[in-house]
């Protein structure tokens, strides 16, 4: 069981450092050039709060696999909507800081905490802990979105012919 503990736990932060990758050079360079709401995280508190949120929703969703025995038929919606979230928490990333898609990724950005906040709902009456787990997650994310939409109407995207 430690084996899937440890990869449950680590598996949301392939994403998380895969992006830091992309994130390192355009926070420097690009996002520099963005006018941003003065209340905006500083930005050496974004590496923190990830780590901490990939964590908990990691641990989350070891506890619902373990509770549900395993990858079974009870665990499809569960776990996929899980994945799903996943999936789209790793893509915001690569729109937003490496295309540049600043409406692109507040859609995104508004599909994942709709995905976040169904998957909590499906992981609730499985182990509430890791339902728990996941609302710093979903908070962080409310506050991202208004961020991004901040981003979004205050920098308007020029117009190619």
């Amino acid at each position: 069981m430690w084996i899937q503990l440890l990869g449950f736990t680590a598996l949301p932060h392939v994403g998380g450092i895969w992006g830091g990758f992309i994130t390192r050079k355009e926070v420097k360079t690009w996002y520099t050039t963005l006018k941003k709401p003065s209340w905006r995280p500083p930005n050496a508190a974004f590496p923190v709060v990830w780590t901490t949120l990939y964590t908990g929703m990691g641990y989350g969703s070891y506890l619902i696999w373990k509770e549900l025995g395993g990858f079974t038929e009870n665990a499809l919606v569960p776990l996929g909507l899980y994945g799903l979230q996943l999936g789209l928490n790793w893509a915001w990333t690569p729109i937003f800081f490496g295309a540049h898609k600043i409406k692109l990724a507040l859609v995104e950005l508004v599909m994942l905490t709709g995905t976040v906040a169904a998957t909590m709902v499906t992981w609730y009456p499985v182990n509430r802990t890791a339902t728990l787990l996941m609302a710093p997650y979903l908070a962080w994310l409310c506050l991202a979105t208004t961020l991004n939409y901040c981003i979004w109407r205050d920098n308007p995207e020029t117009k190619k012919d």
